[in-house]
């Protein structure tokens, strides 16, 4: 078979930060896993490089089709790191060319193509929020349109004659969709072959994705071989459930936690999700220990632990994670000023009144309810709390002197001060 048109460059060395025999590497690589193709072949290609002194190199790809970064992605961001911290050369690959095709991953109808603009955009935003996670001085950002835009007409056809119709029909929603006669266009085929070709243009010894992703990542194999090169090893990771507990982590869902979010709405959200869900968010986005977290939620069932207290942990470590120690301080403190004390957060917005005010002219004159008919419901419904004190009174007159924290529903606020005439 003949070889890559692209060249790959030289491996970098290997500068591990983090010293561990090689069954311990292999441990803290395959910790939260889902596959790994093949684990003998990780532990060869690391061996290999612990002698030879030359890193691997482990290729990461992101259409970037959404602007922000959530925690779906750090888990795969995160594993990016564990080989970061072993010495290993990780090539943050944006998908930038095969964004133009669009990845029918999951998808029931042919995906809508992105504009160059748009792919330019979210590009650069993916990039500043990636080293939140990763070490920027151990990662390569790149852009696969550096080989796939230069592979021209015949490269591609000598390309796509390295597979099989077949073969790329036992993808599942290849199959579902051509069994329901529903409509698969032909450069919906050349996706998995472009990713593919990705892996043979970097040589890459390893690539990571999510289980969504595991045939493409098969392929890569598949034509890395018929390159002559030697096939790549593949790790998944796990697809993190949203705040809803239910569906994927998914910016369309809205169930997302940004990690470029405020500290104080990574806190809330994450003390928002369920006791169960937490102990998934621990093995998937710290480096805890799976025993340790299990005798955590042990304690939580059957002796002293309260569920509470290890998701504010949690909520701590996440917001330290991308914001700092001093920002989730003060998120801790916030959240617990509002929810535990039913104050409103420091950045409400604040007004004064001179002599008494009726609660109901307040919600509406303040933009917390756009009509008194809605301020009513409002209140019947239990979403109007007063010192963090539901109040249904539409009748009720705020007289005394003195600084009253309002909350309507979630989300808004309002510190009125009262003074007299």
């Amino acid at each position: 078979m003949s070889q890559a048109v692209f060249k790959a460059p030289p491996k970098r060395r290997l500068q591990p930060q983090l010293e561990l025999a090689l069954d311990e590497q292999l441990r803290y690589l395959c910790k939260g896993a889902v596959q790994v193709e093949r684990e003998a072949d990780l532990r060869r290609k690391l061996e290999r490089a612990n002698a030879t002194g030359l890193a691997l190199r482990v290729k990461v790809g992101f259409d970037p089709s959404a602007p922000d970064i959530h925690l779906g992605h750090a888990v795969l961001m995160r594993k990016m790191k564990h080989f970061q911290d072993l010495g290993h050369e990780v090539i943050f690959l944006i998908g930038d060319f095969t964004g133009m095709i669009g990845d029918p991953t999951g998808k029931r109808a042919t995906r809508p193509v992105l504009s160059r603009d748009e792919i330019e955009a979210n590009a650069m935003t993916y990039k500043e929020q990636a080293f939140k996670i990763l070490d920027p001085q151990r990662t390569v950002v790149d852009f696969n349109s550096r080989w796939l835009g230069t592979l021209g007409s015949e490269g591609f056809i000598r390309l796509a004659a390295r597979y099989t119709v077949a073969r790329m029909l036992e993808r599942d929603d290849f199959h579902k969709r051509f069994s329901s006669n529903q409509p698969i266009a032909i450069h919906e085929f050349l996706y998995p072959l472009a990713q593919a070709y990705d892996s043979v243009a970097l040589e890459a010894d390893v690539e990571l994705g999510g289980t969504d992703q595991t045939f493409n990542l098969l392929v890569g194999r598949e034509i890395m071989a018929r390159y002559d090169l030697e096939p790549q090893v593949i790790l998944t990771t796990p697809l993190l459930e949203g705040t809803d507990g239910v569906e994927k982590m998914s910016k369309s869902l809205g169930n997302t936690i940004g990690v470029s979010e405020t500290p104080a709405q990574i806190f809330g959200k994450v003390m928002g999700i369920s006791d169960e869900l937490m102990w998934r968010y621990y093995l998937l986005l710290t480096d805890e220990p799976e025993a340790k977290i299990d005798g955590w939620r042990n304690r939580c069932v059957h002796a002293d632990g309260h569920p509470r207290d290890f998701k504010v942990e949690l909520a701590r470590r996440l917001v330290t994670d991308f914001h700092g120690a001093g920002a989730a301080q003060r998120a801790a403190e916030e959240f617990e000023r509002v929810f535990r004390h039913k104050q409103a957060p420091e950045s409400a917005r604040s007004h004064e009144l001179v002599g008494a005010a009726k609660l109901l002219n307040v919600l509406v004159e303040q933009g917390l309810a756009d009509s008194k008919s809605e301020a009513r419901r409002l209140l019947k419904d239990g979403a109007v709390s007063v010192g963090g004190a539901k109040v249904a009174d539409p009748n009720l007159v705020l007289e005394a002197p003195g600084e009253y924290h309002l909350r309507v529903g979630k989300h808004r606020f309002l510190k009125l001060t009262v003074r007299s005439e």
